[in-house]
C-alpha cells in the first residue's frame, strides 16, 4: 500500500514564520509531539510532507503523519475517499473502511474516515490509517495518521484528536478567518 499512497498523496506542511500573518487560504496543522519531518516534496500542484518518530524513516516506520495539499484541486471529500478506498481495498483484500464524520468544518466540506488492513501484503504488518480531507476554495487538503500495528484505544483517541485539530482558514472571509499570529 505504500506505493499506492506514494502515487496518490502529495502535500505541503504549512510552516509560516511566527511573525507573519496568515493570508488567503491556509491549512492549519502542527507537527505531532515527538515527530520529525522525514520527507518533503513538491511537484506541480502537489505538495507532500511525511513525519515520523525519531529513529524511524518514511521507508521503515511504525507511525506516520502525512500532510497533503493539492493546489487548485476541485473535488469532494467523498469522491477523494472513494478513490483512495478503492486502491486500498484492491491492495488489501481483507481490509476495511469506515466513515467517522462528514460534518462540514468552518463552512468547508470535510470528511474523516479510517482504512484498515490486517496484514499489508507489502510489509506483512497490520496497517490502519485515519484520514481527514477538507475541500477548500483554493486547494484540497488531506492529513493522515497511520500505524503499522493495531493501536490501542488511547492511540486511536489521540489520532482522532490530532485530526480534529487540523483546520482550514481563509483571511479573505470573516466566517473562515485565520487566527492572528503574534509578532
Amino acid at each position: 500500500m505504500r506505493s499506492v499512497r506514494r502515487a496518490v498523496l502529495i502535500a505541503l506542511f504549512l510552516a509560516a514564520p511566527a511573525h507573519a500573518q496568515l493570508i488567503n487560504e491556509n491549512l492549519l496543522v502542527t507537527m505531532p509531539p515527538g515527530f520529525k519531518v522525514g520527507f518533503q516534496d513538491q511537484k506541480n500542484n502537489m505538495r507532500l510532507t511525511e513525519m515520523v518518530p525519531p529513529g524511524e524513516t518514511v521507508e521503515n516506520w511504525t507511525e506516520m503523519v502525512t500532510v497533503q495539499v493539492f493546489l487548485g484541486l476541485k473535488t469532494s471529500p467523498q469522491a477523494f475517499k472513494e478513490r483512495i478506498e478503492q486502491g486500498w481495498l484492491a491492495a488489501c483484500k481483507e481490509g476495511g473502511a469506515h466513515a467517522v464524520s462528514d460534518d462540514p468544518e468552518s463552512g468547508y466540506p470535510a470528511l474523516i474516515w479510517v482504512l484498515s488492513c490486517p496484514r499489508n501484503p507489502a510489509t506483512g504488518k497490520p496497517e490502519i490509517t485515519w484520514f481527514k480531507a477538507v475541500a477548500g476554495n483554493d486547494s484540497f487538503y488531506v492529513v493522515q495518521k497511520a500505524f503499522r500495528f493495531m493501536p490501542v484505544q488511547e492511540q486511536m483517541t489521540k489520532a482522532l484528536a490530532y485530526l480534529g485539530s487540523v483546520k482550514v482558514c481563509d483571511s479573505r472571509r470573516a466566517d473562515r478567518a485565520c487566527p492572528a499570529t503574534r509578532p
